[in-house]
C-alpha cells in the first residue's frame, strides 16, 4: 500500500467519564473536537521531551485510529470500510497551561497541539485487533499502573467519533483520530519510564528524556 501522510489528527476531549470526574469537568452533550499539527506527531519509541514552560505535563493514554480512504460527512458503514489500521498514542497536555486558559475561557491549543504532544506508536491492522469495543488500554509508569479501561466505557466509540468528527472536518487518507483517555492521568518526570499496552498482546515502551 502507499505511504500515507497525516494531515493532522484530530482528537476528542471527555470521552470516558472516570477522567470527566478526575478533572471536575461537565459531561458534554456531543463530542467536543481539538486538531494536533504533523508537528506534534512523535514516534512513540522516541524520548519524550517536556516542554520548558510547563511544569505540569499530564500522559493520556489513548487509542489512535488510522483514516486510509477520504471521509466527508460518512456514516458507520463508510468509517469501518476507511480505517485501516490503529495504534498506541499518547495525548500529551500542559495542564497547568490548559487549566489558566480555561479559567480565562480561551482556546487551550497551546496546552494540548505543542511539538511532540502525540507520540504515536506503530500501526496494528485493524483486522489483526479484533472488536475495538473488547480492547482495553493500559498504562504503567515506573511500573507502577496509571491508567487503564476497556473501550466498551467510552461515552462515544471509536467508529461513532470518527463519523461525527467526518462532518466538521473531511478526514484524508493517513490522517489519525485519538479516542479519549480513561481515569488516571498525572504528571511526568524527566527519567520516567513508560509501558503502554493494547489488550495486553501489543506493548510499547518509551521514557522521559534528561532534557
Amino acid at each position: 500500500m502507499t505511504q500515507l501522510i497525516p494531515t493532522k489528527a484530530v482528537c476528542v476531549a471527555r470521552n470516558w467519564r472516570g477522567h470527566i470526574r478526575e478533572l471536575g469537568n461537565v459531561e458534554p452533550s456531543e463530542p467536543t473536537f481539538f486538531h494536533k499539527p504533523l508537528s506534534a506527531f512523535r514516534p512513540l519509541s522516541e524520548p519524550i521531551h517536556l516542554p520548558h514552560w510547563s511544569s505540569e505535563v499530564h500522559h493520556e493514554v489513548e487509542l489512535a485510529l488510522r483514516i486510509d480512504q477520504r471521509l466527508c460527512g460518512a456514516g458507520l458503514e463508510q468509517v469501518a470500510q476507511a480505517v485501516g489500521a490503529v495504534a498506541l498514542a499518547l495525548d500529551l497536555t500542559a495542564r497547568d497551561v490548559q487549566n489558566r486558559l480555561k479559567a480565562q475561557g480561551l482556546p487551550w491549543e497551546k496546552a494540548k497541539s505543542f511539538d511532540g504532544s502525540l507520540p504515536l506508536g506503530p500501526w496494528i491492522p485493524i483486522t489483526e485487533v479484533g472488536p475495538l469495543e473488547e480492547l482495553e488500554l493500559r498504562l504503567e509508569v515506573n511500573e507502577r499502573l496509571r491508567q487503564q479501561g476497556k473501550l466498551a466505557l467510552m461515552i462515544h466509540s471509536p467508529f461513532a467519533l470518527v463519523a461525527e468528527a467526518s462532518r466538521y472536518f473531511t478526514l484524508e487518507p493517513g490522517d489519525v483520530v485519538l479516542t479519549g483517555t480513561p481515569e488516571g492521568v498525572a504528571s511526568l518526570r524527566a527519567g520516567d519510564k513508560l509501558v503502554l499496552t493494547l489488550s495486553g498482546h501489543w506493548r510499547q515502551e518509551t521514557r522521559v528524556a534528561h532534557d
